[in-house]
C-alpha cells in the first residue's frame, strides 16, 4: 500500500465567463486518486471537513477506492482553490486557506504507518503549512517521496522557502519537482544540475518534470531523460500529481518500494515513462482527471 499524506481542496474552476464548479482537487488528493485508478492499495491522510466541499471531496474519493481510514473529522471548513485557465491550459491558483481543516494536524492525528504501506507521499501546502507532518516525514521507515509543488503567490519568504525544501530533500527518497519550481528556487539554473545536487543531498532519485519537454531524473550522478507524450492539451490541472502517481506506481508494480531505493537506470525510465504517458492522458482532458489502468493498459 501506498500512503499519501496531505491536502483535499475543492478547485473553483472556470464554466463560462460568470461562473465556476466546483471540483476536489488537491495536488496530494489528486495523487491518491490517480495512483487508486492506476490499482495501487492507497490511503490517504487528510484532514476532510464535514462541510459541503468536504462532503464533495470524501465521495470524490471514496468513489476513486482511496482508503480513508486513516481521515481526520476536521471541524474547520474546507479549502478553496480559485482557478484560473491560461489560453495555453495552463493553470494559475489563488487559495483561501485561512482557519481551514487542512493545515491543523497534530501529532496524535499521524500514527505511524503500518507494515503494509511500503512508501509514503507527500508535499504541497500541507507540509508548507504544517511543522507536525515534516516531523512525521522524519520518523517513518518505508520509502518517502515529496514533491514541494510550491506555489509562489503563498510564499512570504523565498529564503525560508529555500530552506525548508532542503529540509525535505534530506527527509525524501523520492523527490519531484516542476521546471516551474526549480526556477522560482534557483533562477536561471539548468534543472538536471539541480536534480543532481538534491541527489546528493540524500534522495535516490530526484526528478524534474519540463512540461512539453518531457522529464529529466537525477540517479546518484547519472542523468535519465525522457521525452513529453504528444496530447491535446485542454488544461494541466492535475498533470503532476498524476505523473507523480504513475511514477510511483511503476516502482510499485516492480516491487521498488519499501526502504531506501537500490536503482538502475532502466528502473527509471519505466517509471519515468509511466509517469508521463499518465500526465499526458490528464491533460487531454479538463480538470484533474487521471486515467484508469485500462486506460492505459488496454487488454
Amino acid at each position: 500500500m501506498i500512503t499519501v499524506c496531505g491536502e483535499a481542496v475543492v478547485d473553483l474552476v472556470p464554466s463560462g465567463s460568470r461562473s465556476y464548479t466546483a471540483l476536489p482537487g488537491g495536488s496530494p488528493a489528486n495523487t491518491a486518486v490517480a495512483l487508486a485508478r492506476l490499482g495501487v492499495p492507497t490511503r490517504l491522510l487528510a484532514r476532510l471537513s464535514g462541510d459541503t466541499s468536504g462532503r464533495l471531496l470524501r465521495e470524490h474519493l471514496l468513489a476513486n477506492g482511496v482508503d480513508l481510514a486513516g481521515a481526520v473529522d476536521a471541524a474547520e471548513p474546507s479549502s478553496v482553490a480559485l482557478v484560473e485557465l491560461g489560453e495555453d491550459g495552463s493553470a494559475r491558483y489563488r487559495f483561501l486557506l485561512d482557519g481551514t481543516a487542512d493545515w491543523a494536524w497534530t501529532a496524535q492525528e499521524l500514527p505511524d504507518p503500518g507494515p503494509e504501506v511500503t512508501a509514503l507521499h507527500a508535499g504541497s501546502l500541507a507540509l508548507a503549512r504544517s511543522p507536525v507532518l515534516e516531523a512525521f516525514l522524519g520518523r517513518v521507515t518505508c520509502t518517502v517521496s515529496i514533491d514541494p509543488n510550491l506555489r509562489p503567490a503563498l510564499l512570504a519568504d523565498l529564503d525560508q522557502t529555500r530552506a525548508a525544501v532542503r529540509r525535505w530533500v534530506a527527509l525524501a527518497d523520492v523527490f519531484k519537482a516542476s521546471s516551474e519550481d526549480v526556477a522560482l528556487l534557483h533562477p536561471g539554473e539548468d534543472p538536471a544540475e539541480v536534480a543532481l545536487r538534491w541527489t546528493a543531498a540524500g534522495p535516490a532519485l530526484a526528478v524534474v518534470t519540463l512540461a512539453g519537454d518531457g522529464v529529466v531524473a537525477a540517479l546518484g550522478s547519472e542523468l535519465v531523460r525522457r521525452p513529453a507524450v504528444p496530447t491535446t492539451v485542454v488544461d494541466t490541472v492535475g498533470a503532476g500529481d498524476t505523473f507523480t502517481a504513475g511514477l510511483l506506481e511503476q516502482l510499485h508494480r516492480d516491487g521498488l518500494l519499501g526502504g531506501r531505493l537500490t536503482l538502475t537506470s532502466a528502473d527509471v525510465g519505466r517509471a519515468l515513462e509511466r509517469g508521463l504517458r499518465a500526465a499526458a492522458v490528464t491533460c487531454s482532458r479538463a480538470g484533474a482527471e487521471p486515467p484508469w489502468a485500462c486506460e492505459l493498459d488496454p487488454s
